[in-house]
C-alpha cells in the first residue's frame, strides 16, 4: 500500500457518522488536490473492513461511485440524513471538511 493510499483510508476512517465528504476532499485532507478520481479508484479496490465508505459522495451530493447505491443511501438513511434516489438533501450542511475546517465554523464533526 502506497502513503496516499494509506493516508486516503485514513481520512475515510474519520468522517464521522451523520456527515458526508466528497471523494475531492478526502484527495485534499489526504494531501493530493485534483485527486478525486484516484479516491475513487482506491475505495473501489480497497477491503478493509468498518470504514464509512458510503460517507464519501461525489461533488454537489450526488451518491455516486459505489457498488451498490441502493446499499449507500440505506446506510446514510440508518445515520439520520435524508436521501433522495441520487444525492443527499441538504448535502452543504452536512459536508464534512476535516477537523479543523470544523472547528472553524462552529461545527461538531468530530
Amino acid at each position: 500500500m502506497t502513503p496516499f493510499e494509506r493516508r486516503v483510508l485514513t481520512v475515510v476512517s474519520r468522517v464521522p457518522a451523520g456527515w458526508v465528504t466528497t471523494y475531492g476532499d478526502v484527495a485534499r485532507l489526504a494531501g493530493r488536490p485534483g485527486a478525486a478520481r484516484a479516491v475513487g479508484n482506491i475505495m473501489r479496490q480497497a477491503d478493509r473492513p468498518g470504514l464509512p465508505y458510503h460517507r464519501v459522495i461525489a461533488a454537489g451530493g450526488k451518491l455516486g461511485g459505489y457498488s451498490s447505491l441502493s446499499l449507500k443511501r440505506s446506510l446514510l438513511v440508518a445515520e439520520g440524513l435524508t436521501v433522495t434516489p441520487s444525492r443527499v438533501v441538504g448535502f452543504e450542511k452536512l459536508r464534512w471538511r476535516g477537523k479543523s475546517a470544523d472547528k472553524k465554523m462552529g461545527r461538531k464533526g468530530e
